[in-house]
């Protein structure tokens, strides 16, 4: 059975959205760099990712998009899953860039177009569990 455990938002600024959700809900930082800052309860991680970041170009919703931006599921067999998703309607939008040196996301697409990943528990996010 797939796991949710990480989601991505959009926003114009990841420093005080990163405050609040430590400030009101008690999450811990897991680590930052210069476009996103990355949050967890011990279960799901929250990537807050700056809205007019490069690394949210090419997804159709445009510069400086505020929002959910993808969520992501961690599952036991990635090709049983992908072959899964594109029976019930979902699309293959993108592999992992092994140069980007990023979590290894595959990425899917829903039958309304919603963006999200998959990953094997060995690849999963820092901080979900």
């Amino acid at each position: 059975m797939a796991k949710l455990r990480h989601l991505a938002l959009s926003v114009p600024d990841p420093e005080v959205a990163a405050r609040f959700y430590e400030k009101a809900f008690g999450l811990k930082r897991l680590r930052q760099n210069h476009e996103a800052i990355t949050l967890a309860d011990g279960v799901v991680s929250v990537s807050l990712i700056q809205s007019s970041s490069p690394a949210l170009g090419g997804d159709g919703r445009g510069k400086d998009f505020v929002g959910v931006h993808h969520f992501g599921f961690i599952v036991d067999d990635l090709e049983e899953t992908g072959r899964l998703i594109k029976a019930n309607g979902g699309v293959h939008h993108s592999d992992p860039d092994p140069k980007a040196g990023m979590t290894a996301e595959t990425k899917y697409l829903d039958p309304n177009g919603i963006v999200f990943d998959i990953v094997r528990p060995d690849q999963a996010w820092k901080g979900a569990s």
